[in-house]
């Protein structure tokens, strides 16, 4: 069984300027100091596939951040399977992304290199989020 995150009862909403939901079929995740928007089924699929596995980008968002002021943000983001034994998360350095819908966003490549139930955590200045995916080929 996957532990996959759920949207909580009592869902985060980020601060003006960002909207009070994110687009999609997706729920805000964290707190202010970082967050990211997740799928609500818990599900990623239908992900582009190459050597390095299933490719998702991941947003993450802190209040203050600009993409313009710092376009290679500080973050980092480490994965791990929970269900199997896997080789490791690829994950592509930091960079940003802005849209008017989302404002100013941190992005993160990552390759998954099977399928399954994974962990993924982010950190950013003292700040730190993790969250369960379920990843379908």
């Amino acid at each position: 069984v996957c532990p996959i995150t759920r949207a909580p009862a009592a869902p985060f909403t980020p601060p003006a300027p960002y909207p009070a939901q994110p687009p999609g079929e997706y729920f805000w995740y964290g707190a202010e100091s970082l967050w990211t928007a997740l799928p609500r089924n818990g599900i990623w699929s239908d992900l582009p596939h190459n050597r390095a596995g299933y490719t998702q980008k991941v947003l993450w968002w802190r209040q203050g951040y600009s993409w313009t002021a710092e376009p290679e943000p500080a973050l980092t983001v480490t994965g791990r399977r929970l269900d199997a034994a896997a080789p490791p998360l690829n994950v592509a350095p930091a960079t940003n992304a802005y849209a008017e819908d989302i404002q100013s966003a941190m992005l993160v490549g990552v390759d998954f290199p099977t399928p399954g139930c994974w962990e993924l955590t982010g950190r950013y200045a003292e700040a730190e989020l993790s969250f369960v995916v379920w990843v379908a080929p």
